[in-house]
């Protein structure tokens, strides 16, 4: 395979041999593409432009959630499926241990682990002779989701994710910090990535749920306590935003318990459409002609999300966590987590408003050059290489 010319900037040089390509197995994520999460979107994005770089790159991913890929292959990417049970608390940690037990037989180069709850496993990895990289999403203890003991489970697996892998990455500065000031360790900040979309003109999936361009506020995550629908629920409904309407993306998760409650407050309301789980052209004609795209959640690792709706050259509104904060935007361009007077105060003026397309393009560059995912790439690959050293050439 021919190597790009950034993996060999990246690479070191040996005089007299040619580098094998980097063999990388990734770990911890349900699949892709098309199944709904950050992780998996970021995994899916990262292992891609991998490859154009000249690795090797194989991606574990649950039988639950991908079919059986044929040819074994997705855009260069090889696919394994592993079995995992369908059990929330059990999946991941089952999986990731099947899957920490196949890299010891498949001998890559690197095992990257993302998320910390996978990371686990960093030391029966590191027992069994493996070249271990961690990626620190978010500190997903801080989930509502989860109980006393998933919360220690989790802890720990961030405790011995950054303490024992041999390469560690944070996607937010504010993931950096905390792992600094709790483990006396510095990851490497490598964020999420985004690609810079074509707007387009089409409106099929505006027709079928009855839309209007420029005439909704727009919210794409999975059903999740932490996402705070009901917070946007409650302000949309306050805010009197005569003509708008609010569109949720998501699949429901009836294994999610705040699910139930979101579907019964949206059912009890005409301006409010639940459109479920959209990918491809769909979802890029809703982002292309939303109005506003809002973001209330209480927990995030540096939302891809919000990244999209930016790199559409949307206006935004997010909640004032630091996950958010980090991305700079302007003041009015944030709330108070969990005030739903403000947050309805903030949409009713962010709705007025009526960007110039100069205003818009700016946006859009911007987040085109902070986030640009072959640049990611590269830097993953400067880790790699940091973590394993000089490579034996053929």
């Amino acid at each position: 395979m021919t190597t790009a010319p950034a993996a060999e900037a990246a690479a070191p040089r040996h005089s007299g041999a040619i580098a094998r390509p980097l063999r990388i197995m990734m770990l911890g994520l349900r699949g892709f593409p098309d199944v709904q999460g950050g992780i998996e979107a970021h995994a899916a994005n990262l292992s891609r432009r991998l490859v154009e770089l000249g690795c090797d790159v194989e991606v574990i991913m649950r039988t639950p959630y991908v079919p059986a890929c044929p040819g074994g292959t997705w855009l260069g990417v090889r696919v394994r499926r592993i079995w995992a049970p369908r059990l929330r608390g059990l999946e991941a940690v089952l999986h990731t241990l099947f899957g920490v037990l196949y890299a010891a037989v498949s001998r890559p180069d690197i095992l990257h682990i993302h998320a910390i709850g996978p990371a686990i496993w960093t030391p029966l990895a590191r027992l069994l002779g493996l070249c271990v990289v961690v990626t620190h999403h978010g500190a997903d203890y801080e989930r509502q989701k989860w109980g006393r003991i998933a919360r220690q489970v989790l802890r720990l697996g961030e405790r011995v994710g950054m303490r024992m892998a041999r390469g560690r990455i944070a996607v937010s500065v504010t993931a950096a910090r905390a792992v600094q000031r709790q483990h006396g360790i510095a990851p490497e900040v490598i964020p999420n990535g985004v690609t810079l979309p074509e707007i387009t003109d089409g409106t099929t999936v505006l027709h079928h749920f009855n839309l209007q361009r420029g005439r909704y506020v727009l919210m794409v995550s999975r059903l999740v306590a932490e996402k705070r629908h009901l917070d946007l629920l409650r302000a949309f409904h306050r805010a009197q935003m005569n003509g708008w309407k609010l569109v949720l993306v998501g699949a429901t998760n009836h294994s999610e318990r705040c699910c139930a409650s979101i579907v019964a407050a949206a059912d009890n309301a005409a301006e409010v459409v639940m459109t479920g789980f959209q990918s491809g052209q769909a979802l890029r004609e809703l982002y292309s002609h939303a109005g506003l795209f809002v973001l209330p959640s209480s927990h995030e690792g540096l939302p891809i999300a919000l990244l999209e709706a930016l790199s559409y050259g949307l206006r935004v509104l997010a909640s004032d966590i630091p996950a958010h904060l980090e991305l700079d935007l302007r003041p009015q361009e944030y709330f108070r987590l969990g005030d739903v007077s403000m947050l309805a105060a903030r949409m009713r003026g962010l709705c007025r408003e009526q960007p110039t397309p100069s205003e818009l393009s700016a946006v859009r560059e911007r987040v085109a050059r902070q986030y640009e995912w072959s640049r990611i790439a590269a830097q993953t690959l400067a880790v790699y290489h940091a973590a394993t050293g000089p490579r034996p050439a053929h």
